[in-house]
């Protein structure tokens, strides 16, 4: 019933030329790429709910029955919930596309669609080459993200540059930009943007200095499946905002839990990664400056949710560490939208009345508190359960490669040797 009336809704639109260049459009032309999205992300909403209580109930019953089987268990669920996120990027992406296709906008939007896809390509090519390095030895797992890197760094760059190039036309000519109507200030935006990154990598770095949490393949699989999670996530949305922003179901869980299990270094990187997969999703880019402080760096400050992980008086409370870390990275990230909003949407809060615009960046961002208190009502629901929390702490344990067991047992062997000896 649902795939039936999507494509009638499709099919029951009339094509019409255009008086201007002959060329035919719909006379509904967004009607039905938007009804689709809208359907089928509540569709995936249900879905993943259903899904979530399923496998919960089985973890459950596995681990009162059947514990030796409990890790087997884990990783199944891993894999359908990876597989089920997957189906939902795919298919949500798809009909992203769909709609710049049926507008016949495809010259038009992907001159600024074009780098952050390739950017988030490239990042999730590095990922992946990473990860297999990783499975091979530490020699060539090290090269391998050392140029994962290096062109990761070298597309961001490209990135803000063929921005910088597509805006230059508007930032020149339109008044938008240089001190009319809404003026953007672009000196405002491009300082706030590396004072951000400057102090996110420097906090980062300090609080995260005595981390031993190793960068081995399965912290690139955790970050792999925590992205994954994260960006299907974000397109199931209770509610849109028009000029960027929704409140999805708890999208930055996956993320924050990453920063929590492996800290604020390794997590900056993964929300960093998050946040340009996100300017692909539904981008509203008007500026370079302000698509660093929307999507890049608002993202990366998810890293901060691991900023209490380590504090050793409150293990008792692992829903309090979480909570205040989700708080923190929740108002950092609110702080680079609200910059974001003062000085590049200036003219938003002008169209809406509004005489103030920091009042106006503060009132509609505010949002984001709103999807944090999703994710961290989840989190706590999630570390009240005992066997999540065994299983969280045994990603952030190093792995003992096979040799180092041997060597481990023939120390052991020897020693119990000597004191029979000795007896």
């Amino acid at each position: 019933m649902f795939l039936s009336s999507l494509l009638a809704s499709h099919l029951g639109q009339i094509r019409y030329p255009d008086p201007d260049n002959g060329k035919k459009y719909y006379l509904y032309e967004e009607l039905w790429p938007d009804y689709a999205k809208s359907s089928l992300a509540m569709t995936f909403l249900y879905v993943a709910i259903a899904l979530a209580v399923v496998l919960i109930a089985i973890g459950i019953f596995v681990r009162l029955k059947k514990q030796e089987s409990f890790s087997s268990f884990v990783k199944s669920a891993a894999t359908i919930a990876v597989t089920f996120a997957v189906t939902v990027i795919v298919t949500m992406l798809s009909l992203g596309f769909s709609k710049i296709s049926e507008k016949g906008l495809w010259q038009e939007q992907m001159i600024e669609l074009v780098p952050p896809l390739v950017l988030a390509a490239t990042v999730v090519c590095g990922i992946i080459a990473s990860y297999v390095a990783s499975l091979f030895n530490k020699k060539a797992f090290k090269i391998t993200l050392i140029v994962s890197l290096s062109v990761i760094a070298a597309a961001l760059i490209a990135t803000i540059v063929c921005l910088i190039v597509y805006y230059s036309k508007d930032i020149k000519d339109g008044g938008y930009y240089d001190g009319g109507y809404g003026n953007v200030n672009q000196l405002v935006l491009y300082l706030s943007a590396a004072a951000l990154i400057v102090a996110a990598v420097v906090v980062a770095f300090v609080l995260d200095r005595k981390n031993k949490t190793p960068f081995d393949s399965r912290c690139i699989a955790f970050a792999g499946i925590s992205i994954a999670l994260s960006f299907a996530l974000s397109y199931i949305k209770f509610w849109e905002m028009p000029q960027g922003g929704s409140i999805t179901l708890a999208s930055l869980l996956p993320v924050m839990l990453f920063a929590y299990v492996y800290g604020p270094k390794k997590g900056l990187l993964v929300g960093f990664i998050y946040g340009v997969l996100q300017a692909v999703q539904d981008a509203y880019i008007i500026h370079p400056a302000q698509f660093l402080l929307d999507y890049p760096i608002a993202f990366a400050m998810v890293a901060f949710a691991g900023a209490f992980s380590k504090i050793k008086a409150l293990d008792k409370v692992p829903q309090v560490k979480f909570a205040l870390g989700a708080i923190l990275a929740g108002a950092l990230r609110f702080f680079s939208h609200v910059l974001s909003g003062v000085f590049a949407f200036s003219a938003y809060a002008i169209d809406a009345g509004a005489t103030n615009y920091w009042v106006y960046s503060l009132a509609y961002n505010s949002f984001v508190f709103v999807d944090l208190i999703l994710v961290i009502v989840v989190g706590a629901l999630l570390f009240t359960s005992k066997a999540f929390k065994k299983q969280l702490k045994r990603f952030g344990e190093p792995k003992i490669a096979p040799a180092a067991e041997v060597e481990v047992k023939e120390i052991d062997e020897t020693a119990a040797t000597d004191n029979t000896e000795n007896s």
